[in-house]
């Protein structure tokens, strides 16, 4: 039977219709996308920044959906930050983050989204971290909001905030070897290296988070010994 003809395939005018634009054809406008906005695109606070940092601010900038990306240099994203609070009003600090690129050089990437809450602007700011150089400077003095953020990003990826005035970890125990967020991190954990509780009172630290997709059958509940009547 035809392709066209099945009852169950669907034709190419059923197909869903993604907005999807390749890594090297950027969008500029906000014509081509209906999800864009034009509180995203400010150029003219990429030029002050630029005018006041020269090279410190990294190009191309980079555009899609209507929304600006500026990579900066990681030694003065600080100094960025102020800039922006001080000179262009961006007094808010919306999200901060931690990208595991998985690349040789720049492999992680950490971003600080600010909004001028009075112009209805926002930018999105990166910089690049190598994997032999995991100091970043930290922006809690300049956003006090950073910080939670920042211990977060410290705890699953292992970027080191340098000044931070309580970096340490938010989830994980303080002595965990590991960085969850980390692209080689496996999927179901590393098997002891995070006793968890034991699952019967008597019973003994768990040492396998997922003991059944590693050939173990562990018991599934604990059940309760009946109460014997007075």
């Amino acid at each position: 039977m035809p392709a066209d003809e099945s009852s169950n395939a669907p034709s190419k005018s059923e197909a869903l219709k993604f907005h999807y634009t390749p890594a090297d054809t950027a969008i500029s406008g906000s014509e081509d996308n209906p999800h864009a906005k034009a509180t995203t695109h400010n150029p003219a606070v990429i030029n002050a920044m630029t005018e006041s940092f020269g090279d410190e601010v990294i190009g191309p900038v980079e555009t899609y959906a209507n929304e600006d990306t500026v990579y900066v240099s990681k030694d003065r994203i600080a100094d960025v930050c102020r800039f922006l609070k001080e000179e262009q009003g961006f007094n808010y600090l919306a999200d901060l983050g931690g990208i595991d690129r998985f690349t040789q050089e720049g492999r992680f990437e950490v971003f600080y989204n600010v909004v001028n809450m009075e112009a209805k602007q926002r930018l999105r700011l990166k910089v690049r971290v190598d994997e032999d150089n995991l100091h970043v400077p930290t922006v809690t003095s300049v956003y006090r909001s950073a910080n939670w953020n920042e211990r977060e990003a410290y705890d699953m990826l292992g970027l080191i905030f340098d000044g931070h005035p309580d970096l340490r970890r938010m989830y994980m125990p303080e002595d965990f070897e590991y960085y969850p967020l980390r692209k080689e991190f496996p999927q179901l954990g590393v098997p002891g290296s995070l006793p968890l509780p034991p699952q019967a009172p008597d019973g003994e630290l768990t040492m396998d988070p997922f003991a059944a997709a590693h050939g173990s059958k562990p018991a599934k509940s604990y059940n309760e010994p009946e109460i014997e009547d007075e």
